[in-house]
């Protein structure tokens, strides 16, 4: 299967870059490439481009865009949904069957912030900063191509992912921590799944995770190994109703 990745040179793009070469057909894609990582540039807002990139691709994993919570609105909006726009469009017109779409938590984070855990994937989203705002319009935008082109959308709403799990200080991050192995396993998951339509929480198997994952289990079949607190080597710490958000959240 021939997958083009956007945003191959960020965290993510890099993890899967390597834990899925040996199973798909990668094309890597960057805005400001690493040439001596083997993945070639492409601006995510350029549809002509993205429709050439596409040719051929089966699947498109798309990860590329603004990817903190601290991002203005005239970053996200250029970023994160026009060129998520741009993608879908291209998608359609290159006769791609997939697209996985990277979503994120901070889509729901008004409900972290206001301490209303549970959250579940059927809830009204609550984005937390403009940056939420882009994902749930991303989110919108594929559903919007599914229904109306048939094109086949998985969005992930990824927890928290790092290359170093030691800088989680605070303990909602470490409950929504998504190891480098989990990582792999979930987006192959989501490449690979008989599904044609869901939104998906994917975090790792943390004590104290508050998002449910029945839907990521059941429909895609993703099983966490991981756990934040067996990778730090610290014990859990438990607290009915869940610890509290840092101050300021999501800018802290």
């Amino acid at each position: 299967m021939k997958v083009l990745i956007t945003g191959a040179d960020g965290i993510i793009g890099r993890t899967l870059a390597q834990g899925l070469a040996d199973r798909y057909d990668l094309v890597l894609t960057d805005a400001d490439p690493d040439p001596d990582a083997g993945v070639v540039p492409l601006d995510v807002r350029d549809l002509v481009a993205c429709t050439r990139a596409l040719d051929g691709a089966e699947t498109v994993v798309h990860l590329a865009g603004a990817a903190s919570p601290q991002a203005d609105w005239e970053t996200v909006l250029d970023l994160n949904i026009v060129g998520t726009r741009t993608v879908l469009e291209a998608a359609r017109q290159a006769g791609v069957r997939r697209v996985v779409l990277a979503s994120s938590n901070h889509a729901m984070g008004m409900y972290d912030r206001d301490e209303r855990w549970p959250v579940y994937g059927s809830m009204p989203p609550r984005p937390d900063s403009p940056y939420g705002v882009s994902k749930v319009v991303g989110e919108t935008l594929g559903r919007y191509y599914h229904d109306a082109f048939g094109l086949e959308v998985l969005v992930l709403r990824v927890g928290w992912s790092t290359g170093d799990h030691g800088a989680a200080r605070e303990e909602l991050l470490q409950a929504m921590w998504l190891s480098e192995r989990d990582t792999v396993e979930v987006f192959r998951c989501a490449v690979e799944a008989p599904v044609r339509f869901g939104i998906y929480y994917a975090t790792s198997d943390n004590a104290n995770r508050r998002w449910d994952m029945t839907d990521t289990m059941v429909d895609l079949g993703y099983r966490p190994r991981d756990r934040w607190h067996d990778a730090a080597g610290q014990e859990e710490s438990v607290r009915p109703g869940g610890h509290r958000p840092p101050p300021g959240w999501p800018e802290a």
